[in-house]
């Protein structure tokens, strides 16, 4: 039976408009002009316990207003959605004890107590057992590497530091569903692969079941198996991260780099999609030609230094995707 069931959602929100300058703002005052805002459009899908779900659009595609409604923050206006048998909005004590919450935006922490304090507080909120909440927050600092900042106050913490104690709060209580909205926006690339890991570590060692909304793709592809692709408030696709390929384009990339730097690798299966400099980039299909053969032909052709197979930029494939939609 699925953790986490979503029919139909239908979230509405209604913006103000001004026209610009100080005629316009007095206009406004007089009479405002309003539109609708269509975050989401009956949308639905379901997530199993202990999956780990990429969920990604571009910005205003409806990917917040999923996980706040999902945490209970926001109420739709049509649909039903069901977490842990619950829903979010109507029994919110009851479920938040339940989820974890990250929103890499903000923070729950206190802004002038030190970490520790945070973290106590935060228990006391949850009703944690005070055994309990220390074995869990002895995991957290040895996972998160935290025992060096727990004294400092939250304001003094670099954003790298502070997702990894908004990370640990959202899981003192050991929640079995964690939400993460952006949770390595900003950070550096130590402490992007330090989050990755330890979300990687919660889903297959505690089967926390996860849904994370981000727009480095990198983070998409080293985490997830299957991501949710939402745009306009619609989901355009659902499946396996492969199976995503495979529906846009099936194409790999051969990167050759060429002895002689103004060669051009060519071949009636493949084409030139880059050149710069030694380094050519070739697409081809597998199901035409393997890749075996198609290096076999172009190194016969040509003195090569290098060469490896790739898939394509998951990028390409979303922005294609995209276009494709937009047409």
């Amino acid at each position: 039976m699925p953790q986490i069931v979503v029919e139909d959602l239908v979230k509405t929100y209604r913006v103000s408009e001004r026209a610009a300058g100080i005629w316009g703002a007095l206009r406004g005052v007089i009479s405002r002009r309003e539109r609708e805002v269509h975050a989401l459009a009956g949308i639905s899908f379901s997530i199993e316990a202990g999956e780990l779900v990429g969920y990604i659009g571009p910005n205003g595609a409806g990917k917040s207003s999923t996980l706040k409604i999902l945490s209970g923050i926001l109420v739709p206006d049509s649909g039903r959605c069901s977490v842990l048998g619950r829903t979010p909005w109507e029994e919110r004590l009851a479920h938040v004890a339940q989820i974890g919450v990250v929103f890499g935006q903000r923070t729950q922490l206190w802004w002038d107590l030190p970490v520790i304090e945070s973290f106590s507080l935060i228990g006391e909120i949850y009703r944690v057992k005070s055994q309990l909440l220390q074995k869990t927050l002895n995991d957290m600092i040895e996972l998160l590497d935290l025992r060096s900042i727990l004294d400092v106050p939250v304001r003094q913490l670099s954003l790298g530091q502070r997702m990894r104690c908004d990370l640990a709060a959202a899981l003192l209580h050991s929640p079995p569903i964690l939400f993460l909205d952006e949770p390595t926006i900003g950070l550096d690339a130590q402490a992007k692969l330090a989050v990755r890991d330890v979300v990687r570590g919660l889903n297959r060692e505690r089967r926390v079941t996860v849904i994370l909304t981000t727009h480095d793709l990198d983070d998409i592809e080293a985490l997830c198996s299957r991501v949710i692709l939402i745009s306009s408030g619609k989901i355009l696709f659902d499946g396996a991260l492969d199976a995503l390929r495979t529906k846009i384009s099936p194409d790999r990339h051969l990167i050759v780099d060429l002895v002689e730097e103004n060669a051009v690798p060519e071949d009636c299966e493949a084409r030139l999609i880059h050149k710069d400099g030694h380094r050519a980039t070739l697409a081809f299909d597998p199901r035409q030609v393997s890749a075996a053969e198609l290096i076999a032909r172009i190194t016969k052709r040509h003195p090569v230094r290098d060469l490896f197979v790739e898939n394509p930029p998951i990028e390409e494939l979303i922005a294609t995707l995209y276009r494709s939609e937009a047409s």
